[in-house]
């Protein structure tokens, strides 16, 4: 419509979208779609992980000069999740970050894995990483999957120089979610040596397990070895 009589559109979805052991049909809104479907800024895809965030892409998606289609995922047990919540000030003087830092105080100089990741999985790695008292291991939220922010990305990255491994870290299966897109797209936009690898469940026909156990099996898993020396 853009290209052709010049026409846009603010349309905004949101879309269900989260690993929570409840079978294929209640797992995935198929970002890598959407994501194939990107380019020349024709649409922002979003991953937002808490209240206030949420608040400010929907307010930055109605002040936009220019109108732009705008794809939310929205994972429904984030809705009671307790670790997802914002202060009143968040909203107030807050806005739209496109990357969040680590919120734990880690030394620096201590991190040597580095992990990107986008939507739930951070409460579960956060979680996890507490439980474990592991301090090397960093993790940022890539909140906005399209337009990638790598300058942003870069500068985080930038914060932790002993860092050796760098990881994107997904519940998706390895031929599914952002991981491709990424993977196109963010080593052109890092001004590092350190290769960007996957960690995930493996490539598979369905968008997830329909067994509850071999979620949680699968989902240990993946926590294991992003958390592992």
């Amino acid at each position: 419509g853009e290209a052709k009589w010049g026409q846009r559109s603010g349309l905004t979805l949101l879309l269900p979208h989260g690993y929570e052991g409840q079978g294929p049909d209640h797992s995935s809104t198929r970002i890598e779609r959407f994501l194939q479907l990107c380019a020349e800024d024709n649409m922002t895809v979003a991953y937002p992980t808490t209240p206030a965030q949420h608040f400010h892409l929907l307010r930055a998606q109605a002040m936009a000069p220019i109108r732009r289609p705008l794809i939310v995922v929205t994972p429904k047990s984030m809705l009671r999740l307790k670790a997802a919540v914002s202060a009143p000030a968040d909203f107030t003087s807050g806005r739209w970050q496109s990357v969040l830092g680590d919120p734990e105080p880690l030394d620096p100089a201590g991190v040597t894995r580095v992990v990107l990741c986008s939507g739930k999985v951070f409460y579960d790695l956060a979680a996890a990483r507490r439980k474990a008292e592991v301090s090397n291991v960093a993790l940022l939220r890539v909140e906005q999957l399209y337009p990638l922010p790598g300058d942003k990305i870069g500068a985080l990255l930038a914060q932790y120089p002993n860092a050796t491994d760098v990881v994107w870290a997904q519940e998706e299966p390895a031929n599914q979610g952002a991981w491709s897109h990424v993977a196109l797209t963010l080593p052109e936009q890092l001004d590092t040596e350190v290769p960007l690898r996957r960690i995930s469940r493996r490539g598979s026909a369905s968008p997830a397990a329909g067994s509850s156990k071999v979620h949680e099996a699968e989902q240990a898993a993946l926590i294991d070895a992003v958390l592992r020396p």
